[in-house]
């Protein structure tokens, strides 16, 4: 009964702007193109990772730093491409951290998560120039271990960002 004396004309749908169209008018993000096409990127180099991984497992250096690059590659473009999508939001579907709670909560929970892609790739761009070194061999290399597995935490973290912020 609060809700009916309180607000009576508000809606409980999501995406939302709050009561009395406090945000505006803004359209949300929707998953296609750049939010899957920015996904395949990201899972694309969790399996660049794993092959560099498995690469400095044979001994293979020359792999190792090929793949690694490829790697620290697409992080960047991911997050190039993410910087993209935050200017067509802006732009095009005035989609701010003023338009309501999906406003703040889509930048908060991407940008988030682009500083920690960022942090990651500049990790693996580390451990690229240290393998370039030889500094890693197939039983001494826990630098490398814990980038990796920072980075599929980065990947299997936006999958659930994904769900949640572009489809849901």
């Amino acid at each position: 009964m609060t809700h009916a004396v309180l607000w009576p004309s508000f809606d409980g749908v999501w995406p939302t702007n709050g009561p009395a169209n406090v945000g505006g008018t803004y359209s949300p993000m929707g998953a296609w193109p750049l939010p899957t096409i920015n996904t395949l990127i990201l899972l694309t180099s969790g399996v660049t990772v794993t092959l560099a991984h498995w690469a400095l497992k044979a001994g293979n250096n020359s792999n190792l730093v090929m793949w690694l690059a490829a790697t620290v590659a697409l992080g960047f473009l991911f997050v190039g491409l993410q910087a993209f999508e935050y200017y067509e939001a802006y732009t095009h579907l005035n989609l701010t951290l003023e338009s309501g709670i999906y406003g703040s909560t889509f930048f908060m929970l991407t940008g988030f998560h682009g500083l920690h892609v960022t942090l990651g790739a500049i990790m693996l761009l580390v451990m690229t120039i240290r393998a370039a070194k030889k500094h890693f061999s197939n039983e001494n290399h826990f630098a490398f271990e814990a980038a990796a597995w920072y980075w599929h935490f980065v990947d299997v973290v936006w999958l659930g960002l994904f769900v949640f912020v572009y489809i849901l």
